[in-house]
């Protein structure tokens, strides 16, 4: 191997009018939600630790440091090829796109667009310059309209990724603030580059980084603590057996998901605090485990009640493999639909990252099977509730902003039994409700932050008439993105004031109540778009062709339909036809949705599940 170069770069040093490419081997961009929640997380922490208002931008050289690990590069035939650190790489390239477009003073917006991308002679192309990312990109960067829905895997986790940083970027770096963190950003971030002159000593370097036993997991260091406090031979084989067993099953989920699901775990179940929200804050059980879950285990011993080799033994041989495999489940119901849990689904469909540490922190090591899926059921259902109660009054339900509410609720709920748990959420709904409750449909509309929840709750409306009425329904096929003709939201007045000008007092007006939850429905996509700018009354008899939601407007579904027509009756649900379709009428209907909407988020269901 020849000489190895290793030097400290910020990220102005990284990406400035530097061209990387990253191989065919390497291409795949997998980052998830989660990923990104933590990233931003950990920036905007670390930054917030040190402004101050009244600062001077000036000041910021005296703030601390981030380190954000290595990146292993190999230069050969003109070109610089990423070899491990593209996944960080890329993340913070779309995150220096959101903040380039929330900036205003045009010398800050022109540092970080040499970052992004670069020119010569003429052609503009990006830093991290990968062929089938530069459309995303280049859309993401103009604020182009972009269909992610037909683009390979990596292409759409780098548009989900993007919109991800958009939701859970803080609101507590504003217009003021927000110049001052650009500035930590870029030259406070800091990478150790390490350069090979050869792609193949780039390799060695970087199987010898992550391969050698040196470098072990947090998870690897727990178990072999874990196991050298067994002291039987043949208990600590069994153990050992046990734990490699179920964490090859974890790693069938995704790479990482041994190291996720023992970091949920431990704050499920054991962890007492966590970091307040307030400047200079100290790190707290919760964020320590976050990072080095294996060195917090060893330091707090006596909170998970640890002391004799049979209690290491039954650590692994009876709470480890549990929690695990009910790790595996929570996983499995959240991307595949089962109507048994189906809450999880939902919940997991709303990006809802903190619901698999609420469930286990509500799961005794001692609870039966049956017991287990009652509280799986119950604390899902309560978690959807409190999803949709927020959401419908504009309250973010991102990690940021509600991390420490669902901390504090699991240990509420901490291993309680099953009546004892349906009473606390209960009690815990009805306070949410005093703050937020389902009144808040009054006033729903669509905006720039309800867009990404609107599909998912107007797709549970329609599933669920759909449902009771006796009709064949599929709640998975109308939020899939993925398949080629997905369903879109379907505004029911066409974009047109001057169809409605003696209605409304003016276009702002007009805006508002066309953009109202009960003047939306939702529609495959190709008929989204063809239906899109006729008038009302030529969309009625369409309406009639499509989901129970759309043909409830058109007075046709009111004759020989006798299972709709009684599941109406039963819950005196307000259904009706309209000939036309204006303001009063979308108030009627806004009225409507929120009637259903008590039937689907009603407190009770908690209670059923409970029986």
């Amino acid at each position: 191997m020849k000489q190895i170069k290793g030097q400290p770069k910020n990220l102005r040093h990284l990406l400035s009018g530097i061209k990387y490419t990253v191989h065919y081997y390497q291409r795949e961009y997998m980052w998830g939600r989660k990923q990104i929640e933590e990233l931003i997380e950990d920036l905007t922490s670390e930054f917030l630790d040190q402004y101050e208002t009244g600062h001077e931008r000036s000041e910021i050289i005296n703030y601390g440091h981030y380190f954000m690990g290595s990146i292993v590069l190999t230069e050969s035939n003109n070109e610089i090829a990423i070899i491990d650190g593209q996944q960080r790489l890329t993340s913070l390239t779309l995150l220096l796109i959101y903040l380039y477009h929330e900036l205003s003073d045009v010398d800050d917006k022109g540092i970080l667009q040499n970052l992004i991308y670069s020119k010569q002679f003429g052609k503009k192309s990006f830093n991290i310059n990968v062929l089938e990312r530069n459309a995303c990109l280049n859309a993401l960067y103009t604020k182009q309209s972009f269909n992610a829905d037909v683009q390979p895997e990596s292409v759409r986790n780098l548009f989900a990724r993007f919109h991800d940083i958009k939701e859970v970027f803080p609101d507590s770096i504003n217009n003021d603030s927000l110049p001052f963190f650009v500035d930590w950003l870029i030259e406070k971030v800091d990478f150790i580059e390490i350069t090979a002159t050869t792609e193949q000593d780039a390799h060695k370097i970087f199987v010898t980084m992550n391969d050698r036993g040196l470098s072990l997991t947090p998870t690897e260091m727990l178990k072999g603590f874990l196991l050298s406090e067994i002291k039987d031979d043949s208990n600590r084989n069994t153990a050992n057996t046990v734990w490699k067993n179920s964490v090859l099953e974890l790693k069938d989920i995704g790479k990482d998901e041994d190291s996720d699901f023992i970091k949920t775990w431990l704050r499920a179940q054991y962890a007492e605090s966590i970091r307040e929200t307030k400047k200079g804050a100290v790190n707290q059980d919760f964020d320590i485990i976050g990072t080095t879950f294996h060195k917090w285990f060893r330091e707090n011993l006596s909170k998970i009640k640890l002391e004799r080799s049979s209690d290491f033994e039954d650590f692994i041989l009876k709470k480890f493999i549990k929690y695990a495999r009910l790790y595996i489940r929570l996983k499995h119901y959240s991307t595949n639909f089962n109507k048994d849990y189906e809450y999880v689904f939902y919940n997991a469909n709303n990006n809802f990252t903190l619901q698999n540490m609420v469930i286990l922190a509500a799961i005794n090591a001692e609870d039966s099977p049956e017991q287990e899926n009652k509280k799986i059921k119950m604390v899902s259902c309560f978690l959807d509730q409190y999803i949709i109660n927020r959401v419908v009054n504009f309250k973010t339900v991102d990690y940021s902003a509600i991390k420490n509410a669902m901390f504090n609720l699991s240990k509420r709920i901490r291993n309680l039994n099953i009546d004892e748990l349906a009473l606390t959420l209960i009690k815990e709904m009805k306070d949410l409700k005093l703050q937020h409750n389902l009144n808040g449909i009054l006033e729903f509309y669509l905006n720039g932050f309800t867009k990404r929840y609107m599909l998912h709750i107007i797709s549970r409306l329609t599933y669920f008439i759909e449902q009771k009425s006796q009709i064949n329904s599929s709640f998975v096929d109308y939020i899939d993105r993925t398949q080629r003709n997905s369903y879109d939201i379907e505004h029911i007045i066409a974009n047109d004031y001057s169809l409605y000008s003696t209605e409304f007092n003016n276009e702002v007006e007009f805006d508002l109540y066309r953009n109202k939850f009960g003047a939306l429905l939702i529609l495959p996509k190709d008929k989204n778009r063809s239906y899109q700018d006729k008038p009302y009354d030529e969309k009625l008899h369409l309406y009639f062709s499509e989901n129970l939601l759309a043909r409830s407007l058109n007075d046709k579904c009111y004759i020989n339909n006798p299972s709709f027509l009684k599941f109406k009756n039963d819950y005196n649900l307000s259904f009706n036809p309209y000939s036309q379709f204006g303001k009063c009428e979308i108030e009627n209907r806004q009225k409507l949705y929120k009637e259903i909407s008590e039937l689907i988020w009603s407190e009770e269901n908690i209670s059923i599940l409970a029986l």
